[in-house]
């Protein structure tokens, strides 16, 4: 009898402790969700950074010193007539990348070579679905202005959007 009830005792609190483990476990698999889509939105955020500061779209020193989330805005320009060689290869890793100027506000004007720079938006990876996140940037130009060379900066925002 005695040896009965210790078995039972003993297939008790191993059950009773294997549920406290699974919720336990539970509790620690919904923080790792939570934590994985912080980290998800972060690593966007940077990308978003990582590709403003990209050569492909980086102002250098064309604008007197070296400038962090500074854009050209001529480059990007002339990216978006060559983005065919980029887009195939997946060579930045997201499905759409936007600029929009945020001031002085142009309107949504969708940038062509012919409305450059009086235009509020240039999509330079259209058209692409998925989560999108945004950084600002200063986006710089030169402007030819009464017989000189003036930089122009205006406040914009970067978009990606990413498969995630």
């Amino acid at each position: 009898m005695k040896i009965q009830q210790m078995a039972f005792m003993l297939i008790a609190v191993t059950v009773f402790f294997a549920l406290v483990g699974m919720f336990v476990l539970t509790i620690v698999f919904s923080n790792m969700k939570a934590s994985a889509a912080v980290l998800e939105e972060k690593n966007a955020l940077l990308l978003a950074s990582r590709l403003a500061n990209s050569p492909e779209f980086r102002c250098g020193n064309a604008f007197g010193t070296e400038r962090a989330n500074c854009v050209d805005f001529d480059k990007v320009m002339a990216l978006k007539k060559g983005i065919k060689k980029y887009s195939q290869a997946g060579f930045w890793g997201v499905s759409k990348i936007e600029i929009v100027k945020l001031y002085p506000v142009r309107g949504s004007v969708l940038c062509t070579l012919e409305n450059y720079p009086e235009c509020g938006r240039i999509e330079i990876l259209p058209a692409g679905e998925g989560k999108g996140v945004s950084n600002f940037i200063a986006l710089c130009r030169k402007e030819y202005n009464g017989g000189q060379v003036q930089n122009v900066c205006e406040l914009a925002k970067i978009v990606i959007t990413y498969k995630g």
